[in-house]
């Protein structure tokens, strides 16, 4: 009989995990006693207050992290060998805070819909019934947990250290999204529409990666990511477990980053959902899931490179193509920036087709990790920004989110319009923005690593999505409405103000000087094995 271990937890190298996980419970325990009329202000300034101080936590981690190994493998396997704490964990935890950050801001703006959230007062309420109407003035401050305890999940994903924490952290994530997508205070119906089209999806996703993983436990007997690598570069047992395992636990984690074809209801989703809460899952889910997907296949099957390779050059190809074909033909703005979002997705997976190694800069040459974690950062920036533009055009339902109510925007909401303007432009991966340097950054470790077709598919796909992008531009300044189609742009708080200039900011000076976040991103090293 083996001897008893006594478990042992790294506090302080885990502490941004607990902080937010504390968030959430108050936040909980603030919904059961504290009174409905005090619940805004103060549960807005602990979800505020707690991705600050947990940011500040991520930066004391990283620099401990330069106690613990070498060069580029700095970090450390703590909880028993189910979370693992490096440098590239610890840059996504950094990044899905921000956007966290950004998602608290844009969730306590209240001036838009009349000094109440965007969020329906009680979400059992039926639409269109007394209890709805006498919810009306109320506010849902759950949304704040809700938000704290999807963040904890994001931070988990990337930095999972065997399979079942990582479907632990996957699940964490996706229940609370499930719930926000559906308490939308206008168009009840189509948000909760959203609400269980996510749902179905998630079931999917969660079920086809739970197959997976029992899979390659049979294959590998062991869950853990380095058990499994070692497995894979030993040649161990049945191929054909590790080849269908390796499958299943792919569509697990392409659902949830909307790749094609596993994107299916995801532009419905982004349409129905409050304007608040699509803009921090574009943002947030994709860093994290994309996260995790880097540290499975690089950390765990990276010896085997050759089998899921070739899947993922299709998958990207796809959702390039199909993402930038059907973009072309939305009149809705928020959908176009959904199968942007798809578009991006397959961007994204080009970056993770290049070459893995240390992210350290090497005579100039960028690493497949270092590309992906900045398109990531540079994405989320556009796309929050974006939809944070989008919740302040309306009309007398509420957003305006058809194009021709976008029409003449620009000539009588220039700032806004403006604003807008850039954010497309960086979606569309024009030089001066962020999006160029990007794009060029996965482009460029594809090339390397012999992805030619790939990268020739992305700049044309590029180009085509760019047409649209600039049609909406041309709608926007050079477009006259019609009178009664015509929107007005509402003057938002110092919140969503704050989101949208920082974003604007962001996204021209990582246009201009990429440098710093670039160098960032190549300290972060490489995933620890």
């Amino acid at each position: 009989m083996d001897d008893f271990v006594k478990p042992t937890l790294e506090y302080a190298e885990l502490s941004p995990l607990f902080i937010v996980f504390g968030i959430a419970c108050l936040g909980v325990l603030v919904e059961a006693f504290v009174p409905r009329k005090h619940r805004y202000l103060v549960q807005s300034t602990l979800a505020i207050g707690g991705v600050v101080l947990t940011l500040a936590a991520v930066i004391a981690v990283a620099n401990r992290l330069k106690e613990h190994g070498d060069g580029a493998a700095r970090g450390i396997v703590g909880s028993m060998g189910t979370v693992v704490v490096d440098g590239p964990a610890v840059f996504l935890w950094g990044l899905i805070l921000l956007f966290g950050l950004a998602g608290c801001l844009l969730f306590a703006e209240r001036q838009l819909e009349g000094g109440v959230s965007a969020f329906a007062g009680q979400a059992a309420a039926l639409p269109g019934t007394e209890a709805e109407r006498q919810a009306a003035g109320l506010d849902h401050t759950e949304v704040y947990p809700l938000l704290m305890f999807a963040l904890m999940g994001m931070m988990l994903f990337p930095a999972s250290g065997d399979l079942l924490t990582m479907f632990v952290a996957l699940e964490v994530l996706s229940l609370p999204l499930y719930l926000l997508c559906g308490l939308a205070r206008r168009r009840r119906l189509l948000s909760q529409e959203a609400a269980l089209k996510y749902f179905v999806l998630g079931a999917f996703s969660s079920g086809f990666f739970l197959y997976g993983v029992a899979l390659i436990y049979g294959y590998a007997g062991s869950m853990n990511l380095g058990a499994i690598n070692d497995a894979v570069r030993n040649d161990a047992s049945n191929q054909t477990l590790l080849l269908i395992g390796m499958g299943m636990l792919s569509v697990g984690l392409l659902f949830k980053v909307g790749a094609v074809p596993f994107q299916a209801w995801t532009p419905d989703v982004y349409q129905g959902a409050p304007t608040a809460v699509t803009a921090f899952m574009s943002a947030a889910t994709k860093a994290a899931a994309f996260g995790a997907m880097m540290r499975l296949f690089y950390v765990a099957f990276g010896a085997d490179r050759w089998s899921w390779q070739p899947m993922m050059w299709v998958i990207a190809i796809l959702s390039m193509v199909v993402g930038a074909a059907i973009l072309v033909t939305q009149r809705d703005v928020k959908r176009m920036l959904a199968y942007s979002a798809i578009a991006h997705t397959g961007f994204v997976l080009t970056g993770v087709l290049g070459l893995e190694g240390a992210g350290e800069l090497t005579d100039g040459q960028l690493t497949s990790l270092q590309a992906v974690l900045f398109y990531l950062a540079t994405y989320g920036i556009a796309a929050l920004g974006a939809f944070a533009v989008v919740s302040l055009v309306r009309d007398s339902a509420g957003e305006a989110s058809a194009l021709s109510r976008w029409a003449g925007l620009g000539k009588h909401s220039p700032l806004v319009a403006g604003v807008f303007a850039l954010f497309l432009l960086a979606l569309a991966g024009i030089p001066l923005t962020s999006g160029f340097i990007g794009k060029w950054a996965v482009f460029e470790v594809a090339m390397s690593s012999g992805a030619w077709p790939v990268v020739i598919v992305g700049v044309l796909s590029s180009v085509v999505a760019a047409y649209f992008y600039v049609y909406v531009i041309v709608v926007m300044f050079f477009h006259d409405p019609e009178p009664e189609q015509a929107a007005y742009v509402v003057h938002p708080s110092v919140l969503t103000s704050s989101t949208i200039a920082v974003g604007a900011a962001a996204t021209l000076v990582l246009g201009v000087i990429p440098g710093p976040v670039l160098n960032l991103a190549g300290v972060a090293g490489q995933f620890l094995r």
